[in-house]
């Protein structure tokens, strides 16, 4: 397998900390044994956690004011794998990579396989874009994509999805994600019912084209560019629209779509409790879709819907596989830092949730001990799981400190000198 960062550098990296982090480990498991906890058990679980990586992140994203291009963005593809490759080296967590159409069309699919393979990643769910004209389009997006009074631009958008199924499925994906811009930004622009008819026409002729082992994802949100109303701006829509088309047709939280103060965690529980939660993009904010570093606003709410995600595990067993990705843009940080920071936020989230002591918490829930059941949970959130993390990298050959080992590799710079900006290009083709 290729290796971007040297093995010898982490190595060197992982001695210097390893008498503190043994010291802390040690500390820690003796609080976590004094409660009953095995520590090893936890870090054997944060060492089978994966969450995936979107191939657009590693590009500098933007607000609809500016972008402000980073040193040694990747200007295709395959320079995005290798950027997703070093995040997964050093965290030990992102063995999967999220692709976009057209943005990450390859001429070969099979030798964008191979470059993956030769790295030691996989594809995850490929996504779609129809919210966004391309070069060439003969049908503009501008008044809408899957709902279009068009059936011409339905025909198109409806093509495009099926095209990014047969490019999945040339990678090794298992889902397709689909999220549209559509809606409208007057009142009486659209028939409202209308529009999600035609929705619901386009995606069956989406899913009829899905592989038996596939699904596909519908991705929710509030608001932009819709600002009057997103045809499909809500949980309850993703879950009536997902009922409607069948089995393989799940529902996919981003953490950003929401309106402020919402109750995510209990959307994760409703959908997980009716069959229908896909998955996850996950991110944070503190105004609207912000799409911030993980766990950088509030930690306590990426808690929380893993604690949903626990529960519910242990009611469905094993076929209960929610898939886990990232999404976020980044104008003003290193990419590949945040990611990696990302990374490890939502798997000590995934860590605290495994904290809880289930049938302790269900007991005091029976006999309504509101204020021990609250604090039941808080005991794990407040729980410092960071040797657990650190030695878990550590043992499946990442780093320690996966955003210092990064620096002391000058990655940065080695990468900003092989790749000259590209003129008018955007590596992750938002704008």
């Amino acid at each position: 397998m290729t290796t971007l960062i040297d093995a010898g550098l982490v190595a060197d990296h992982n001695a210097q900390l390893a008498t503190r982090l043994e010291a802390d480990y040690d500390a820690l498991g003796g609080m976590l044994a004094r409660r009953g906890q095995d520590i090893e058990a936890l870090t054997a679980l944060a060492q089978r956690f994966a969450v995936a990586v979107p191939s657009w992140g590693v590009g500098t994203g933007g607000t609809r004011f500016a972008r402000f291009a980073g040193r040694g963005e990747p200007r295709n593809v395959f320079e995005k794998l290798d950027d997703c490759a070093v995040i997964n080296e050093l965290t030990r967590a992102t063995p999967a990579v999220s692709p976009h159409f057209p943005w990450d069309r390859p001429t070969d699919a099979k030798e964008l396989r191979q470059k993956a393979d030769d790295l030691g990643l996989a594809f995850d769910a490929v996504n779609s874009n129809t919210f966004q004209d391309q070069q060439n389009q003969e049908h503009t997006y501008k008044y809408g994509s899957l709902t279009a009074n068009s059936s011409a631009t339905r025909a198109q958008a409806v093509k495009h999805n099926i095209e990014c199924i047969e490019l999945g499925r040339e990678l090794g994906s298992k889902a397709l994600t689909v999220w549209v811009g559509d809606g409208a930004n007057f009142p009486g622009q659209h028939n409202l019912r209308g529009a999600l008819e035609r929705y619901l026409d386009s995606m069956r002729e989406i899913y009829a084209a899905l592989p038996d082992d596939w699904n596909v994802f519908i991705e929710h949100k509030l608001f932009e560019p819709a600002f009057y109303a997103t045809t499909i701006a809500d949980w309850g829509t993703s879950f009536a629209c997902a009922t409607a088309l069948g089995p393989k047709a799940k529902c996919l939280v981003d953490l950003g779509h929401h309106a402020p103060n919402t109750n995510i965690e209990m959307i994760v529980a409703r959908l997980a409790q009716f069959g229908k939660l896909g998955g996850f993009h996950f991110n944070d904010s503190k105004y609207g879709d912000d799409d911030l570093d993980s766990g950088s606003i509030n930690p306590f709410q990426l808690f929380l819907v893993f604690n949903e995600l626990a529960d519910a595990a242990l009611r469905e067993g094993p076929a209960f596989k929610p898939a886990y990705m990232l999404d976020q843009s980044h104008n003003v940080t290193d990419p590949v830092e945040s990611l990696m920071n990302s990374a490890v936020e939502v798997q000590r989230a995934y860590v605290q949730a495994a904290l809880v002591d289930r049938a302790q918490l269900a007991e005091l829930q029976e006999s309504n001990d509101v204020l021990l059941s609250a604090q039941a949970l808080k005991q794990a959130f407040r729980t410092d799981v960071s040797p657990i993390l650190a030695m878990a990298r550590v043992r499946s050959g990442g780093a320690a400190d996966p955003v210092a080992c990064y620096r002391a590799s000058g990655y940065r710079d080695k990468v900003a000198s092989a790749r000259p900006a590209k003129a008018g290009a955007s590596s992750s083709g938002i704008v």
